[in-house]
């Protein structure tokens, strides 16, 4: 197989996100199965290529792209090498070009993909959720967990003030390193960030956290926007978030923490996202991708790109049927 280019703007200080983990990660499985290694392309790193004198190199490598608002630059600078786009969130407004294979972490954004790419290789690769996220089974001191970063001004400004008057709430603002061990002191873990990615204009690719308390056993309850509609099925497996008013929210929280069955996520879905999944299907996708690229050094496509132009073209052909039609000709 190629080697794989993770292409970053930088890995420390101010690039430092759930996105950079994610990606961090998923180099880490990619590692598993072939030759990969990171290329910084905005801050130079020690001991780590940077774009500009990893394109001086002759290998035949496979230049992995992920960061949404660059995809478009580096797509256009990479355009004579081979690419793949590593799709978390999606509505960024660009379109990439049927050369350029797309792994997805979620259905969401495979449908997305699907819809505005229907001549590239497109692929679903879920996140890892890691094996440290699982019911160790201990005494919970935590009713309600919450995190700060992505909720919405309800869960913050109603909710979470009405349930500190009947049970212990923490709401955690700040970075925590293992998140596993507060999962597994929590009885319910909220989740609200609709309002969030409304008003940044892309969407939740995934949404980790919410998986991720729902293994150590928390109750979840959350918005199911975007990614997060993967997994979750509201009263199966969680519970719908900001269901009408507060106080509906605050009867079934409190009706959840006196419940005498603990909750438990079903091992069948946790499968999908583990590691032995994940490799498997990596594996799979990375031996088709470089096939492609085999192909497509030989071969030019014979395909009509779904352009802006050719879906007016389309629906003028349609209206002239209709009218032919009518008029009997």
């Amino acid at each position: 197989m190629r080697k794989l280019y993770f292409l970053l703007p930088g890995t420390t200080g101010k690039f430092a996100c759930g996105g950079l983990f994610a990606e961090l990660n998923a180099l880490a499985l990619a590692q598993q199965v072939c030759s990969a290694e990171v290329v910084t392309y905005r801050q130079r790193e020690p001991n780590t290529l940077f774009l500009a004198d990893a394109l001086k190199k002759t290998e035949d490598v496979i230049f992995v792209l992920s960061w949404g608002f660059d995809v478009p630059k580096l797509a256009k600078q990479l355009r004579s090498h081979h690419t793949l786009y590593h799709a978390h969130s999606s509505g960024y407004g660009f379109r990439l070009p049927a050369n350029m294979p797309i792994i997805t972490v979620s259905r969401n954004t495979m449908g997305y993909w699907g819809q505005w790419a229907p001549n590239s290789l497109i692929y679903y690769l879920p996140n890892q959720i890691s094996d440290r996220f699982s019911n160790l089974n201990q005494p919970r001191d935590i009713d309600v967990l919450v995190q700060a970063r992505k909720s919405s001004e309800y869960l913050l400004q109603t909710l979470v003030p009405a349930l500190q008057q009947q049970c212990k709430v923490m709401v955690l603002d700040s970075f925590v390193e293992d998140l596993s061990q507060i999962f597994n002191r929590a009885k319910v873990y909220l989740y609200d960030s609709a309002e969030y990615w409304a008003r940044e204009g892309v969407t939740e690719g995934f949404g980790l956290q919410p998986m991720e308390a729902a293994a150590c056993g928390c109750q979840v309850f959350s918005s199911v926007n975007h990614g997060l509609s993967d997994y979750l099925d509201p009263g199966f497996n969680c519970y719908k978030i900001a269901g009408h008013d507060s106080a509906f929210d605050v009867q079934r929280i409190m009706d959840t923490l006196s419940a005498s069955d603990p909750f438990c996520l079903p091992e069948q879905i946790l499968a999908e996202y583990q590691t032995e999944n994940i490799l498997h299907r990596l594996h799979t996708i990375l031996t088709e991708v470089n096939t492609f690229f085999d192909h497509q050094e030989k071969h030019t496509t014979n395909i009509h790109p779904l352009t802006s132009r050719r879906i007016i073209q389309l629906r003028a052909q349609k209206l002239f049927g209709k009218l032919r039609s009518k008029l009997g000709t």
